[in-house]
């Protein structure tokens, strides 16, 4: 509605501007001030047309269209001090062209200072227009997130809401493994190559590429936490090195690892559980299983069991940063 307002109010300034420029040829009430309000009329559509062409950014209140404005100002005074320093120039027109490229200036200022707070506070840092009445999560996706692929399973039961954003320098370093000489490489490329198609088609999920890029000699992982502080975003992510370094910076980190972890049934000491033995531990006479969810299961003088379907006896459990671990033995070794 903001929006559909400021094209209405600046086709009717447009028309006006027309019909005085055109009455200042031949006078008021000739044919030329209605053929200035046509004209007027269609390079104002011609230009909202543009506009709409560079797609929706969220909206961020007043302040930043005021922002717009004033900063709108301030470079055409500039490029109308430049004008008048073109030599033999007609005073009619040059008013005519200076007033133009005043409006035009002013409009694009407040339309697009209204499209969003992260793509103004890299231009002009420390500046950030926010709403007060709702705020957009942004989270930022690393590869390895996107190539363990449970992020689509998280989207699509709705239970993460927001802005999903991809850097440009991650999609091309998922591109680069997807193009590797490894095939187990190419094949986890591609496959968060298809996760992010997937995202991109779920009507509830706002997922964008961010073209933003930091200086050539910064890892991917310092680029990704030095974003996330510049538009205050969230980073999603697997991987145990990066979740430390943001965390130490102030960057706020929702690591997959440790949602599945969180949400792993409680499992306590004496319980009973039916596991699957599949190989032998690093100790003599252990064996190793793993229950549905990938959790691994230690046996104690299991070995013999290898193969078989045990009912075993939960002793301990370890929960540790890379996951958890279940001890147990077999009922007969009490």
């Amino acid at each position: 509605m903001t929006f559909g307002f400021i094209r209405i109010l600046f086709v009717l300034i447009s028309m006006v501007v027309g019909f005085q420029l055109g009455s200042a040829y031949e006078g008021f009430g000739s044919g030329w001030g209605l053929f200035g309000i046509g004209a007027g009329a269609v390079v104002a559509l011609i230009i909202v047309l543009i506009e709409r062409g560079a797609g929706k950014l969220s909206l961020r209140g007043l302040s930043a269209a005021v922002f717009g404005l004033i900063l709108a100002l301030i470079v055409s005074r500039f490029l109308i001090q430049a004008i008048d320093l073109i030599p033999d120039l007609d005073q009619t027109f040059g008013s005519a062209l200076k007033l133009v490229l005043v409006l035009i200036l002013c409009y694009f200022g407040v339309i697009f200072s209204m499209r969003g707070r992260d793509e103004f506070n890299v231009i002009i840092p420390y500046v950030k227009f926010e709403r007060q009445d709702q705020r957009d999560e942004i989270f930022l996706l690393d590869t390895s997130v996107i190539i363990d692929g449970r992020i689509l399973d998280i989207c699509q039961t709705k239970f993460v809401e927001g802005r999903f954003m991809i850097p440009r320098f991650i999609l091309k370093e998922l591109q680069q493994v997807a193009d590797s000489q490894d095939a187990l490489k190419r094949a986890r490329g591609r496959r968060g190559l298809d996760i992010l198609n997937k995202l991109k088609k779920l009507s509830h999920v706002n997922l964008k590429i961010d073209e933003k890029d930091f200086a050539e000699s910064l890892t991917v992982d310092e680029k990704l936490v030095k974003l996330a502080k510049v538009v205050g975003a969230k980073v999603l992510t697997n991987d145990f090195n990066l979740n430390k370094v943001a965390e130490f910076q102030g960057v706020t980190i929702l690591n997959i690892n440790d949602l599945a972890n969180a949400l792993k049934p409680i499992i306590l000491p004496n319980e009973t559980l039916d596991v699957k033995l599949v190989k032998e531990g690093k100790e003599p006479n252990q064996a190793i299983g793993y229950l549905d969810d990938g959790t691994m299961v230690v046996v104690e003088n299991g070995r013999r069991s290898l193969g078989t379907l045990q009912r075993i006896v939960v002793t301990s459990v370890l929960q540790t940063a890379a996951g958890r671990m279940i001890f147990g033995k077999l009922p007969s070794s009490r």
